[in-house]
This record gives structure tokens, C-alpha cells and sequence, in this order.
């Protein structure tokens, strides 16, 4: 897809990698798969991990692009998911994606009420605190430094999945210079795609 795209469109195509990178977390953890030992299969996961955490940064720059691009005139070098969330943050402070449950709506006319989801979910703190989780994992450890032992992310790695699915599976984004907001879905009934409607139109996109 190319850079010249809509933006929701590029937004929605950071999504869809996500997913497929999501799957290979799943591939490891519940269908058997791993990477020979042990070792190189918790690293593995962890690579999907970061993966993903910079691509929900990207995705969060191509919401805010064009502030961003005010602020940051080499943006287009910048990689490092950490320091793009601070950057974000200091540009607009409503930049990350906002968890929404869909329940049915009291409201004659209205089908759903968009509730915001307040825990659970994966905050900007949980965010950092696993890409340096991960991050740590992707390098040769020092042999006389201190060491995260593998159970730990054992224990961590579902955690840190569901967290994750709860901040996207329905989310909301507004997109800098757009009126209103755009819905998220991850994935629709009988349909693993994703989808994604503008608030307020009945034009169904995806």
C-alpha cells in the first residue's frame, strides 16, 4: 500500500500486521509451534511482541501525522516505538487508541452505545513496560549482568495478549485534521477482516 494512501486506510493496514503477528503468537502459545528450544522460542515471541508494540506506535503517527511532521521534520527516520509514543504524547495528548465496548443502545434509532473500556486493556504504561521487556530479550545477554528468566515471560505472555486484544479488538481513533472519529473493529461476526466506520456515516469501508 503506498504512503499516499488515505490515511485511515494505511491506519487500518498497521492493524491487519498486527493480527497476522498476533497469529503468530497464537502459533507459539496454544497450537505447539516453537523455534527448536526454549530459549529461541521465547525470544521469538517476543520479537512478535515488539513488533506489534511499534506498529500500534506508527499506527498512532498516522493518526497525527501531519502535527507530527510540524514538529519533527526527519519523522519519516524515526523507529524507536518508545520515544515515538513521548513525542506523540507531547503533540496530542489523546493520541493513543481509546478501547470501546459495543452495548446494545436504550435509544430509539441508535443500535449500539460505544462505551469506553477503563481497565484491562493495554495502557501506554503496560506498553513501555513490555517493549523494554521484549527489547532486552532480542540481544545476546552479558554474561556477568543480571537476567530475566524465561518463566517470566512464560507467565506474562498471555497477559500481555489480552491486554492487547482489549485495547484494539474495538477501538476508536481520531485522525488529526478529521471531524469526529473513526470505529475499529479488529474483526466482524463470520469475518475476520478488518473493518472501520466513520462516526456518524453509514457507509460501511473494509
Amino acid at each position: 500500500m503506498s504512503k499516499r494512501s488515505p490515511p485511515i486506510n494505511l491506519y487500518a493496514e498497521q492493524l491487519r500486521e498486527i493480527k497476522r503477528r498476533t497469529e503468530v503468537i497464537d502459533f507459539f502459545l496454544h497450537k505447539g509451534g516453537h523455534a527448536l528450544y526454549q530459549a529461541a522460542t521465547i525470544e521469538s515471541i517476543c520479537l512478535q511482541f515488539r513488533k506489534i508494540l511499534e506498529l500500534i506506535a506508527f499506527s498512532s503517527l498516522i493518526a497525527n501525522k501531519d502535527r507530527y511532521a510540524a514538529a519533527h521534520k526527519n519523522f519519516e527516520s524515526h523507529w524507536n516505538a518508545e520515544l515515538l509514543l513521548k513525542d506523540l504524547s507531547r503533540i496530542n495528548a489523546d493520541f493513543y487508541p481509546k478501547p470501546i465496548e459495543e452495548k446494545p443502545s436504550a435509544i430509539p434509532g441508535v443500535v449500539n452505545d460505544l462505551v469506553p473500556i477503563t481497565d484491562g486493556y493495554l495502557a501506554q504504561e503496560d506498553f513501555i513496560h513490555i517493549y523494554k521487556k521484549c527489547g532486552g530479550m532480542l540481544h545476546a545477554a552479558n554474561p556477568y549482568g543480571s537476567k530475566t528468566g524465561f518463566h517470566f515471560f512464560e507467565k506474562s505472555f498471555p497477559a500481555w495478549r489480552a491486554k492487547l486484544i482489549r485495547l484494539l479488538n474495538c477501538h476508536q481513533v481520531h485522525l488529526f485534521g478529521e471531524t469526529g472519529f473513526w470505529l475499529m473493529h479488529m474483526q466482524e461476526n463470520g469475518d475476520n477482516e478488518v473493518h472501520f466506520y466513520h462516526f456518524g456515516l453509514v457507509e460501511k469501508h473494509g
